[in-house]
């Protein structure tokens, strides 16, 4: 069988900053908040959510 190189990816082992985390989320909750018409909406979700995770 033929050598072949070991993988030089790395890929970094510490958690992100949560406020890196919320910033990535704002986008995506204002899209939501939009599509879906209504605050009450995109809260019942990560309400529903939120629950599903175990938070």
């Amino acid at each position: 069988m033929a050598y072949t190189a070991p993988r030089t990816t790395t890929r970094p082992s510490s958690r992100r900053h949560p406020l890196v985390a919320t910033a990535m989320v704002l986008p995506l909750a204002a899209l939501l908040v939009v599509v879906f018409g209504g605050w009450e909406a995109v809260a019942t979700h990560a309400s529903s959510v939120g629950v599903m995770l175990g938070r």
